[in-house]
């Protein structure tokens, strides 16, 4: 009789401290934030150059600084939290971020979980091998061993063309083992590749597979959050704000969709 007690004591501990992890403040036009003067935003700080880790393990990168520029824009404080980019749409979904800010891929599947704001940069995977490999395209891949990031839409991607993935926790682990001998390709963003490329990493673009759009993920219950981040996003567009972070990471703009 006393096991039942503490496990029910137990069980209701742990129900209040998932319901404690979804509370948040509701602003005066329905805005809900964790804290009603602050923009808390997530992201992985393992996809260098848009998430990565300072000394001090605080992150930064183009997503950091665009999620601080939108927090600022929206007259909050931005507080940045670090999460592994396979938990990050569940984090959303459960309260523990207002907001993830982490170069997520707009698809079908996440708008299912989450909502997307408008785009705030475009990009598409790409194909990276090592310098003499006699992959090009696609159809190359056919049984080829390929590296990808956990839960990315890369991984989707792969498996269109290959069965043999071997599965990391970031694209740039991908690419770093890519670079010292292991797997066929890897499959990631063009830019994350032509950025560890001029890092020194061994390894050649081939094939650009398609274009995909870029968005911060809100979730589904909070519209009127995702109004305000849109409104946001679109100031920053026209003040030149995004340009000017994408110009600082990729000396490009990747913020504008390309014709």
């Amino acid at each position: 009789m006393r096991r039942s007690y503490i496990f029910l004591l137990v069980s209701l501990f742990m129900i209040g401290m998932l319901t404690a992890c979804v509370q948040k403040n509701q602003l005066s036009d329905g805005t809900k934030l964790i804290d009603k003067e602050k923009f808390i935003f997530a992201a992985s700080g393992e996809f260098k150059p848009f998430s990565y880790l300072n000394d001090d393990l605080s992150m930064t990168g183009f997503d950091v600084e665009v999620g601080n520029a939108v927090g600022k824009e929206l007259g909050l404080e931005p507080i940045q939290k670090r999460m592994k980019f396979k938990g990050l749409i569940e984090g959303i979904k459960t309260g523990r971020a207002d907001a993830a800010v982490a170069s997520h891929t707009i698809n079908t599947a996440r708008a299912k979980q989450v909502s997307f704001t408008t785009p705030y940069y475009y990009s598409g995977p790409q194909i990276f091998t090592r310098p003499d490999s006699n992959i090009k395209t696609v159809e190359d891949l056919k049984g080829k061993e390929v590296a990808v990031a956990k839960g990315s839409t890369y991984a989707d991607t792969a498996k269109k063309y290959t069965s043999n993935l071997k599965m990391y926790d970031s694209d740039i682990t991908a690419l770093k083992a890519l670079s010292i001998g292991r797997h066929d390709a890897v499959i990631t963003d063009f830019v994350t590749g032509k950025s560890a490329k001029k890092e020194g990493f061994k390894i050649i673009g081939q094939q650009l597979i398609e274009r995909s759009e870029q968005a911060i993920v809100v979730p589904k219950d909070n519209p009127e959050l995702l109004k305000r981040i849109n409104d946001a996003l679109q100031r920053l567009r026209d003040n030149g704000t995004l340009t000017r972070i994408s110009k600082k990471y990729f000396d490009e703009d990747i913020t504008k969709k390309p014709e």
